[in-house]
């Protein structure tokens, strides 16, 4: 009886150490997969570019306008993430594309420019007319000021690239002047920044080549000025404020070349340093904060080629884990080594920086996969 039970208890300790591995490992593996997935949904009804897709106060998103290929839309469609279905709702009264939509404090949606000078609002499958702009204008930017009024910037326009700006106010429904910016553009991006500036990076100028300059709006001012210039020029970027209060600019074209390089803006400072690059060259693409703190970037062009491929990029460092890279027990043993010396997964996350236990899990499958 001694000696079974001397045999069986390390065979059993073994077993249950081998199950707590695994139990360790296995939400690591399975975050990892399930971030790599896509799955279809339901098509929409008109098929479409250069449109616009708005998330409303109902969880539904409206996408309005754009071009099919031989004419611009007025139509619209709204879609429910609940089904994966689209279905029709009221169209605009102009049709438009490369126009811009914005979610206004009270629930409504402005639409404005694309190419025209006229601006609509939509409100639970309804549109109305509301004030035109000053100008006539298409490929600017429009942005939610922290007071509730728009902020619509630059643009192409019958004689080119655009420096005007103007503002919409929802209550009175009328627009006024928003100043000049220091540099007329087209396909720029603009960044509502935490003190409440607007920053505008890149574009195409007045001469039609890229820029690498930037501008800051002050609201309180009404004013534009001048801030540093980004480390190369480019124009169909994508600009995404981070957790960190930085804005991560990625992408874009110049001289006809898609961009893979990337950089961080920082607003204390008013300087660009460059970050790392995509792994794909990309212009026209969609770059999106994610939860965990990652951006998305996903789609957009290279050449003649539309891309499908996606790709994350987080300001987090990499940091060496206890595994080694490409062996088959690598994640097991940077698991089992930070859990053992932070007391858990939880605080071992806190303690290198990363945001949530899934995105250290993330980090460990990439350094592991080498």
């Amino acid at each position: 009886m001694t000696s079974r039970g001397s045999t069986s208890s390390p065979r059993l300790f073994a077993a249950v150490m081998t199950l707590l591995l695994a139990w360790l490992v296995m939400p690591a593996f399975n975050s990892a997969a399930l971030a790599a997935q896509w799955t279809t949904t339901g098509s929409m009804t008109d098929a479409r570019l250069r449109h616009t897709a708005t998330l409303l106060q109902s969880g539904t998103v409206l996408v309005a306008g754009g071009f099919n290929g031989s004419a611009n839309l007025a139509e619209a469609e709204l879609y429910d993430s609940g089904t994966g279905a689209w279905s029709v709702t009221g169209s605009m009264n102009v049709a438009r594309s490369q126009h811009t939509a914005t979610l206004l404090q009270n629930g409504e949606v402005l639409v404005a420019g694309g190419p025209s000078a006229s601006a609509e609002l939509y409100n639970a499958g309804t549109w109305s007319v509301t004030g035109s702009m000053a100008v006539a204008r298409a490929s600017h930017t429009a942005t939610l000021l922290s007071n509730g009024t728009v902020l619509v910037a630059g643009g192409s326009g019958s004689a080119g690239a655009l420096a005007s700006a103007e503002l919409y106010n929802p209550t009175t429904g009328a627009w006024s002047s928003a100043g000049t910016m220091p540099a007329a553009r087209a396909f720029h991006t603009a960044t509502l920044l935490p003190n409440g500036k607007v920053l505008v990076a890149g574009g195409l100028g007045s001469g039609g080549a890229a820029l690498a300059s930037a501008a800051l709006y002050d609201p309180t001012a009404n004013s534009w000025s001048a801030t540093g210039s980004m480390t190369g020029a480019r124009s169909s970027h994508t600009a995404t404020l981070l957790p960190n209060n930085k804005v991560l600019v990625a992408g874009g074209q110049n001289a006809g070349a898609s961009l893979a390089t990337a950089e961080l803006f920082d607003p204390t400072a008013g300087t660009w340093s460059a970050t790392g690059s995509m792994t794909d060259a990309r212009s026209s693409h969609t770059g999106t904060l994610l939860s965990n703190g990652t951006v998305l970037v996903a789609g957009g062009n290279r050449a003649s080629s539309v891309l499908a491929s996606a790709e994350l990029y987080s300001s987090q460092s990499k940091p060496a884990f206890a595994g080694t890279p490409g062996s088959p027990n690598c994640h097991g043993q940077s698991v089992s080594a930070l859990a053992q010396k932070n007391g858990g997964m939880a605080a071992a996350a806190t303690a290198l920086g990363f945001t949530s236990v899934s995105a250290l899990q993330s980090a460990i499958t990439a350094f592991c996969s080498g």
